[in-house]
């Protein structure tokens, strides 16, 4: 029960935050959460589930005699790897958010590069969860939700690239140990060259073109194909970041295997796509440039470096009490009662309700000389709004 109060105010946090985003008013809420140092705690709890989702969740499915009433349980923790990935999704467009996480950004990047690896492992291999899957599965047992939770997996991915995408727009104030963790012992541009190669928001099905956009997957018309995607531009946002930076380029082992990898860039950098995005201009005299040079190897400089703890502290203090664990969750969490399933039914209503929704919804912005609703902020402090010029 405290679990699923927990989850009740990430989920209200979760809307909270899209609300004012989409108001321009998310500057309060990012305060607190640096001011009360929850950013930590997010990427613990996200961390936390993802283990469960690999170590437990396989083991209840597996369970003969596990027949619950409803499995809505199970899809609630499901459900909160999600809300908290994208609440830091909306959030960490601020430099003091990223700042915020401190130590635990390193297990941040460790998350975002698992499932990178993850989903371009799958699109290279043609595994894509197409339009048709998403809906083919009703929610009856434990081992349809296996198919639910790879459909979730697959839009977690997508919301972990655009993290990933915030985090390298801070590489200056990055702690040397992230931006390590990064070049060199991910290889995070060799990884987001893959995504670029095989595009796995993008399929072709019944020679029609689909792309996935906005939660969904949406049929492309011929004029609109050659256009960039969100999804598109925070893989080549990423990688300006990573290759263009000073710090970057310094840290970064430009051998014959990366080399090669960075350059198939240039056949995607296209006219028409430089036309959207005028910045990969840079990019493509960089890439120019790397293919006529031999860039000098990085100093090996002795450095204490330091590393995500999370991930290995979860693993190594539950390791050998999974199955324990998933039949302990079985008969504690999620073989509830009637009485217990329409309580949790009736306060998950509750949190999605309107007046919950109005209540989360900031007020409008008032013009700080006369008074009246404001549809413009000030470009310099971000604070202040205003009617007219």
């Amino acid at each position: 029960r405290r679990w699923l109060r927990q989850h009740e105010c990430v989920e209200k946090l979760n809307m909270h935050a899209i609300l004012s985003a989409s108001a321009g008013q998310e500057l309060l809420l990012t305060e607190l959460l640096v001011t009360y140092a929850k950013i930590p705690v997010l990427i613990g709890e996200l961390i936390s589930v993802e283990i469960w989702k690999h170590k437990v969740f396989p083991v209840l499915c597996r369970l003969e005699d596990f027949k619950p009433r409803s499995t809505f349980p199970i899809y609630v923790v499901l459900h909160h790897e999600a809300s908290i990935i994208n609440l830091l999704e909306t959030v960490f467009f601020y430099k003091e958010i990223c700042e915020s996480a401190e130590d635990s950004i390193l297990d941040l990047i460790d998350y975002c590069h698992r499932k990178l690896t993850l989903l371009a492992a799958r699109s290279t291999n043609g595994q894509i969860v197409t339009p048709t899957e998403l809906c083919s599965e009703d929610l009856a047992s434990p081992s349809s939700m296996q198919k639910q939770a790879e459909t979730m997996e697959f839009e977690i991915s997508l919301k972990a690239l655009s993290v990933l995408r915030f985090i390298t727009d801070q590489v200056e104030s990055l702690p040397l140990s992230a931006l390590t963790r990064m070049l060199n012992s991910h290889n995070l541009p060799c990884l987001l060259v893959e995504l670029v190669e095989h595009c796995p928001w993008s399929c072709r099905e019944a020679g029609k073109l689909k792309k996935f956009e906005n939660g969904a997957w949406h049929v492309v018309p011929p004029e609109d194909q050659v256009k960039m995607t969100k999804l598109d531009g925070q893989v080549w946002l990423a990688l300006l970041n990573l290759l263009l930076s000073p710090e970057c380029q310094r840290k970064y082992h430009f051998d014959g295997f990366n080399k090669s990898q960075l350059l198939k860039l240039r056949a995607f950098l296209t006219d028409v796509l430089i036309d959207q995005l005028p910045s990969l201009v840079e990019l493509q005299r960089f890439l120019s440039h790397l293919a006529v040079t031999e860039p000098a190897p990085p100093k090996k400089d002795l450095v204490l470096e330091q590393v995500p703890v999370i991930w290995d502290h979860l693993l190594k203090k539950n390791a050998g009490k999974w199955e324990a664990i998933a039949k302990h969750q079985v008969k504690s969490v999620f073989s509830p009662t009637e009485e217990e399933l329409k309580l949790q039914a009736h306060r998950w209503a509750q949190t999605y309700s309107l007046d919950m929704m109005e209540a989360l919804a900031p007020d409008k912005p008032r013009c700080g000389m006369c008074g009246v609703e404001a549809a413009k902020r000030c470009s310099r402090c971000r604070n202040e709004w205003y009617c007219t010029r």
